[in-house]
């Protein structure tokens, strides 16, 4: 690879780290030609892309990223896989689900929402992790919630107040 070349595969990448808030590390060394295939399929289906990259070119694109990268610096270590995804648990979901049937991927690291993760043990973690949408309807339904209980207190007392003047009318008329 040219120097040229090398230099615009760096931007590419410093530019996709820049525009994407979640991106896994992932390990796939030791895979074969096949089951690589079956993990791109995957990822394809769960909406993830799947690249593999040279660590010095992802070091130096990292370099040019107006984010904190820097704790992901440690993971930058043998063969690397970029898994970037629209939800956080997206990659995590994959990954788990994939190693169901094969001892890889393994997580290096990952990068969501300006928060770093490093190791493997942080695999459940993520794969718990809420989307911004399920948060967001989340608060929604625990505002909703207070609000419920007052109308259906106010309609259950509603009725009570009601029968309470029905009965004393009926009994005033007797």
């Amino acid at each position: 690879m040219k120097r040229e070349e090398k230099k615009q595969a760096i931007e590419t990448l410093a530019e996709k780290l820049q525009s994407n808030n979640i991106f896994y590390l992932t390990d796939t060394s030791e895979l074969t030609v096949e089951t690589v295939n079956k993990l791109r399929r995957l990822c394809h289906k769960k909406n993830v892309s799947m690249q593999v990259v040279k660590n010095t070119f992802l070091k130096q694109a990292m370099d040019k990223v107006e984010k904190d990268l820097e704790p992901l610096y440690d993971a930058l270590k043998g063969p690397t896989s970029l898994m970037f995804a629209d939800t956080g648990n997206a990659p995590a979901k994959l990954i788990k689900e994939f190693r169901k049937n094969n001892s890889k991927p393994l997580l290096k690291g990952a990068y969501i929402e300006e928060v770093c993760y490093l190791g493997e043990e942080n695999l459940d973690v993520l794969s718990n992790i809420k989307s911004k949408n399920e948060l967001i309807g989340d608060i929604v339904m625990l505002l909703q919630s207070p609000a419920k209980n007052v109308i259906s207190g106010l309609q259950s007392g509603g009725g009570k107040l009601s029968g309470i003047l029905k009965t004393l009318s009926e009994k005033q008329e007797s």
